[in-house]
């Protein structure tokens, strides 16, 4: 059995993100959708990991081959003890080739067994981020473009801020 691990803060996820995971999920006989937890941004994640992974779970309902799990290790770990053979990455850009470049080296040096497969983003995806999502929300913008619609309401509810009335 051929096991891909995509790996992510998801924090919200993104059509970006699910992307990437169909995509995976034709090729793989399983994918683990990956909530990595970064001790660095612990405190600057919108959702607990446990609304990741529900979110997560939600929007995956549909495809048969892939799983949801967390892990606050190495992914070179992970990837061992789950018998995985590939870590799957989306691109957005060159700038984001770099950093991924860097973490597959380091994962490989780790982890000899394990592939990095790397998935340029679908064209109306390639400005598309967590980060985007989290600030259009935030103030009242319309994300239904950007986020699965089984958990926008989700996200709007959580990062929407209430007017403040002008000062005079």
């Amino acid at each position: 059995m051929r096991i891909a691990v995509c790996p992510g803060s998801f924090d919200p996820i993104t059509l970006g993100h699910l992307d990437i995971i169909n995509r995976a999920a034709k090729l793989f006989d399983e994918v683990i959708v990956l909530v990595s937890i970064n001790p660095a941004k612990r405190n600057s994640c919108s959702f607990t990991t446990e609304e990741r992974l529900r979110m997560i779970e939600k929007t995956v309902a549909g495809i048969e081959n892939v799983r949801v799990d967390s892990s606050d290790g190495l992914l070179a770990d992970y990837l061992r003890e789950k018998g995985a053979c590939a870590i799957v990455k989306g691109l957005r850009a060159v700038s984001d080739f770099e950093y991924e470049f860097q973490m597959s080296l380091a994962n490989k040096r780790l982890n000899p067994e394990a592939e990095t497969i790397f998935f340029t983003a679908a064209a109306e995806y390639m400005y598309l981020s967590s980060s985007i999502v989290k600030q259009i929300a935030s103030f009242g913008g319309d994300i239904s473009e950007f986020v699965p619609a089984c958990i926008r309401k989700e996200i709007e509810s959580r990062l929407s801020r209430t007017p403040q009335a002008p000062r005079k």
